[in-house]
């Protein structure tokens, strides 16, 4: 893939097994057939009372809503559970949306403890130079979200 991170040496040794292998931080699944599903990122994971909640699979789930035009769930820390998800979701153009009526209409398609235990919708989602999603900044702005 590549050496190693430029001047960054303690992140490269990080980030790389002893043996040279790239830890890219993809999470996937293998079926009966053997295919390979990738359901996530390592770093975006939610163990939410000791159970593993895949963000991109909510997202998905979320985004398929009328009037989604696109949707991040990050985990924040919460007393009971140890972690929780929040939503936060794009309306499109023209389009209302309410929070609550998104979690109440997940709670027909997923398990419970899939479920945001809060949803907000925002104008846009914070984005790096490359476009993507900055979660870490969702992260950070509703971390006392359950203190």
């Amino acid at each position: 893939v590549f050496p190693g991170y430029w001047r960054m040496p303690e992140k490269t040794a990080e980030e790389f097994t002893p043996d040279g292998w790239f830890r890219t931080g993809d999470l996937g699944r293998i079926d009966a057939r053997g295919y390979l599903s990738l359901v996530g990122r390592s770093r975006d994971l939610i163990i939410s009372g000791g159970l593993n909640v895949y963000p991109a699979e909510i997202e998905g789930h979320i985004n398929g809503l009328p009037g989604v035009a696109e949707s991040a769930l990050v985990g924040v820390a919460h007393p009971d559970f140890g972690e929780v998800g929040v939503a936060v979701v794009v309306p499109r153009p023209g389009a209302q949306l309410d929070g609550e009526a998104i979690c109440a209409t997940l709670k027909a398609q997923l398990a419970n403890f899939k479920i945001p235990k809060r949803c907000f919708v925002v104008a846009e989602l914070p984005r790096n130079a490359m476009g993507k999603v900055q979660k870490s900044l969702l992260r950070a702005q509703y971390q006392d979200l359950f203190a």
